[in-house]
């Protein structure tokens, strides 16, 4: 809209002198900083970080490179400023972690004075090695892992810039956090200027008391996981034959297959059948995938969470990521629609508890949760990837470049890329994976995602894809070769203990496969009777030693051996004794025991000390029971009595009309988005990662988002030409105020509706109330903040390119939707259903009391808040307009739940009023009154049997 036209100047006009009608309120004081004494305890991803330092992973398999080429002038003094301010700035980036009587701890390091960056002359088609050189020195966690700065000079004007940083310290959100601030910084550094003044971020040690004093509510969520998780086991791979010779402890492989563009959208629509966001899909194919390479039924796969919720999270660098294991029963052959609803259901259960901490969940889940060389119980990963983070800085262009981290996290990761240039791949541990069987998962995954997206409702038997094929065993037993020959046997071991018979052991692939008997007798038909074994027995896995080769010494059933002795074996009883709190058996397992990560770590670092030899919690975890620790202790004291002299190891915009519809996953927003396809316009949905599947549908693009994601809401308002903004936080006003005043300051076109609330008001003095009437106090802190966010709003509207605005209020919505029915929960509703179901008495103040002739409420039903919101898109208000289908006094409310619910509650009425129930407001609804005009179904009554009915009957 220009704003030099006569009808825009009596636009803002008119908004000015509404604006200055209103009363205006002081800002806020801003909370006092926090108080941050002494070491912090550490949160629970921060803890499962120093645990796989500790248990020895401490190598690039949890270092986080960040790196961009730029073109252009690149200031590196001014680099440097920006790169010392951010660390001064976010106390987690100079943070060290010690350890206390077992336990570790965090603690903040002095800012420094400057962080260096390093300069390297290097060819440009060259530089990888560099670069993955870079990305894999260690960390040192105790010291404090300062961000690291290498910056390739290609050119004079063509920079290759990496940015080192330890997992304990960042996240994949966090990057973006550092990359603005380092962008803005950089830009005030370079212009000589001091950067302008930021408010103090929350910082990461303040968080981790929170989640620390918040652990004792944890219990029903561990109860959950404990039972939804009960009987899974850890997945078997294919592995190789023979582990590669690397140094690199997880060697990583990766398979990459491009897509045809197409895929992308077809998947998309696919979800928006099913309810369900892209990634869900993807996650589908990945157990679609992992069903067909394994034939297992029961599944299991990791997917990232995420802590990240509420104003206190804005900004914050630092690790909030938590694993959240997805389980799903792939059986019976469903059609692939059919097992993206599996998933989606599988998936939503799983948000819904990833408060919980995974490592928790192992523990409580003890020996089960882990196999038996102590690997836990995700080994499967999946992920959509998008368009990665670079640093942007003024005046350059820039490029994304891949570092190599050359080790895997996990033993197989599916991903579907969702850029430009779509793609399916997997990655996988080398030492877990064989690479045949490697590289046709990744080309069968690819061609499953173009399958379903052609054909979603081909069912998983006829999808690519098949078990790998056995491998040609020329080694060995030969009875132990014609085991493996046996296709349904996984794998197989024969051993000769001294003084006893020859014995066999075999895994089947899946249940019911030949008894050990069958297989036997097929051993004895086709071997001499020497080779044959006197008996064969069915294992669920063979137990395997750290360089993945068979440990026999495990296998049952073999002639007892007596305990070991000696210095090394004292100390591992002794120390199994005191941290576990029972005198082991030589044979009994760590995890069986009680064991667990920081006891593996703590028992590790105990014989270490005691023994003067190597040792890590994760060699605890592998070798399991006191005889194995002993030995390995023994081989390890034996390797450096041979080579005492030895030097130690070192180690988008957006279709033209789109709406930004905020709280589409709420019972309002949904009915704006069933509107607004009604009307064919095109939406962009704002949503939470676990409600996207929510709000998916023909028309709806979804954006990942909440209210406390303020360059998120920018972004997504700037990509629209209209915004609708029904969000809420119901609790929390100055995240509402905030959010709102982000999306206001990157409105730059197009009208914006903002669904307010009644109890903008207040308290009014008269029985009915205008519109716009200005507020009364006293007023919530809710009704506060919408008239806050309505004051950002209209104050704003028809300047700088702006269209009209409109501040909708509400009172009660109603309708047939899940979030909807709660508010018969809470408040004065509350009061009434809970009354009626229980059978109790209802109390109501009768007409008259305190001198008000009336009691009740206004309400609107959800569909018709949604056309006069809608409407307001083509015909702003320009100001304040309510949103009201009429008004229900609270004996009729009552009269109705009771006949409802076939309850026989008796209803009172007295000169007391229920400070819920202190309602006595008739409101005026005059401008959108051609959009509320009720329709069919809209009566009271009927809305009301739709809310109570679904979820009592």
């Amino acid at each position: 809209m220009a704003t030099d036209t006569p009808a825009a100047a009596a636009l803002q006009e008119e908004l000015l002198r509404r604006a200055r009608a209103r009363a205006g309120r002081p800002a806020a004081a801003p909370a006092p900083a926090p108080v941050r004494q002494g070491p912090a305890p550490l949160s629970h991803a921060q803890r499962r970080m120093w645990l796989m330092d500790r248990l020895g992973h401490g190598d690039a398999s949890y270092s986080v490179p960040f790196a961009t080429r730029l073109r252009g002038p690149l200031d590196l003094d001014a680099l440097t400023a920006a790169l010392t301010s951010l660390v001064r700035r976010h106390e987690i980036l100079r943070t060290r972690y010690g350890q206390q009587d077992g336990e570790p701890y965090q603690e903040v390091r002095p800012a420094p004075e400057t962080i260096a960056v390093r300069v390297v002359e290097a060819d440009a088609d060259g530089s990888g090695t560099l670069l993955a050189e870079e990305a894999h020195r260690p960390f040192d966690l105790a010291a404090g892992p300062l961000p690291r700065a290498l910056v390739l000079r290609h050119g004079e004007q063509d920079h290759t810039v990496l940015l080192t940083f330890h997992h304990i310290t960042i996240d994949g959100p966090s990057l973006e956090t550092v990359a603005g601030e380092l962008a803005r910084d950089y830009a005030a550094a370079a212009r000589g200027t001091a950067a302008e003044e930021q408010p103090e971020p929350p910082q990461y040690a303040d968080f981790a008391r929170r989640e620390q004093a918040a652990a004792d509510r944890l219990e029903q969520g561990l109860s959950h996981w404990a039972g939804r998780l009960e009987g899974i086991a850890p997945l078997r791979l294919p592995r190789p034959a023979q582990p590669p010779a690397d140094t690199v402890r997880r060697p990583a492989g990766t398979r990459t297959v491009p897509l045809d563009p197409r895929v992308p959208a077809a998947l998309r629509a696919l979800g928006r059948q099913h309810r369900a966001t892209l990634f869900t899909v993807a996650l589908a194919a990945s157990f679609a995938a992992l069903h067909r390479f394994t034939g297992e039924g029961d599944l299991v796969i990791g997917v990232a969470g995420t802590h990240r919720q509420g104003a206190d999270m804005r900004g914050l660098v630092g690790l909030c990521v938590n694993t959240l294991p997805v389980r799903v029963d792939t059986t019976g052959d469903p059609s692939f629609g059919a097992l993206v609803e599996r998933v989606r259901d599988a998936l939503l259960e799983a948000q819904q508890r990833r408060e919980v901490p995974f490592d928790l969940i192992l523990e409580r889940l003890g020996a089960a949760a882990r196999d038996t060389d102590g690997s836990a119980l995700i080994r499967v990963t999946a992920d959509v990837l998008g368009t990665p983070t670079t640093l942007r800085l003024p005046g350059l262009t820039d490029e994304y470049v891949e570092v190599g981290a050359g080790e895997a996290k996990f033993d197989l990761s599916f991903g579907m890329v969702d850029t430009d240039a779509p793609a399916g791949l997997v990655q996988y541990s080398r030492t877990a994976l064989d690479e045949e069987a490697a590289a046709a998962l990744g080309a069968h995954y690819a061609a499953l995602l173009t399958a379903v997206a052609d054909e979603p409702g081909l069912r998983l038997s006829r999808l690519p894809g098949a078990p790998p094929a056995p491998r040609e065993e020329t080694g060995g037993h030969p009875a132990e070769v014609l085991l493996r020959s046996h296709p349904e046997v996984a794998e197989a071991a024969v051993v000769a203990p001294a003084g006893g018979p020859l014995l066999a052991y075999a895994v089947l692939r899946g249940i019911g496969g030949p008894s050990p008997a069958e297989l036997r007798s097929r051993l004895r038909t086709a071997l001499a009777a020497e080779l044959v074994p006197a008996a064969v027995t069915l294992l669920d896995t063979l137990p395997r030693k750290a360089d993945g080769t068979a440990d026999v010494a495990r296998l049952p059933g073999l002639p007892s051996a007596p305990a070991p002795e000696g210095a090394h074996a004292d100390a591992v009883t002794e120390g199994f004794t005191d941290l576990l709190g029972n005198t082991p058996g030589p044979d009994d397992d760590f995890f069986l025991l009680g064991g667990h990560s920081l006891i593996a770590v703590q028992l590790a670092e105990r014989l270490r000390q005691a023994l003067k030899l190597p040792l890590t919690g994760l060699d605890i975890m592998q070798a399991r029971t006191p005889r194995a620790v002993t030995a390995l202790l023994d081989a390890r004291e034996a390797e450096r009595v041979a080579a005492p002299s030895a030097a130690p190891s070192r180690p988008r915009r957006t279709r033209e009309g789109t709406v930004l519809v905020t709280g589409g996953t709420g019972g309002v927003g949904a009915f704006v988005l069933r509107e607004l396809a009604a009307r064919g316009r095109p939406v962009l949905a704002l949503a939470r990662p676990e409600s996207a599947h929510l709000v998916a549908a023909e028309g709806v693009d979804v954006v990942e988002g909440d209210l406390t994601d303020l360059d998120g809401l920018r972004k997504a308002v700037d990509s629209a030409d209209a915004v609708i903004h029904a969000a809420c936080t119901f609790t929390r006003p100055e995240v509402d105020v905030t959010a709102m005043a982000a999306m206001v300051g990157a409105w730059s076109r197009g009208p914006f509706v903002f669904v307010s609330s009644v109890d903008a008001y207040g308290h009014p003095a008269g029985e009915w109330v205008a519109e716009e009437s200005a507020p009364r106090q006293p007023l919530s802190g809710y009704g506060q903040a919408k008239v806050d966010c309505e004051g950002l709003l209209l104050r704003a509207a028809g300047a700088q390119g702006r269209g009209g605005a409109s501040a909708v209020r509400s009172p009660l919505v109603w309708g047939p939707h899940q979030r909807l029915r709660d508010q018969l929960r809470w408040g004065a509703t509350g009061v009434l259903y809970q009354a009626a179901r229980e059978g109790r008495p209802i109390v109501l103040p009768q007409p008259g009391t305190q001198g008000h002739t009336w009691y009740g409420a206004a309400w609107v039903h959800a569909a018709a808040l949604a056309r006069a919101v809608v409407s307001a898109l083509d015909s702003p208000v320009h100001g304040v307009a309510n949103a009201v289908s009429g008004h229900l006094a609270w004996r009729d409310l009552a009269t109705g739940l009771t006949e409802l619910l076939g309850s026989d509650s008796e209803i009172r009425e007295t000169d007391e009023v229920h400070p819920d129930l202190d309602h006595r407001w008739h409101y005026r609804a005059d401008r959108l009154a051609p959009s509320l005009r009720a329709r069919p179904d809209e009566d009271w009554r009927s809305v009301l049997a739709a809310m109570v009915g679904p979820s009592e009957r």
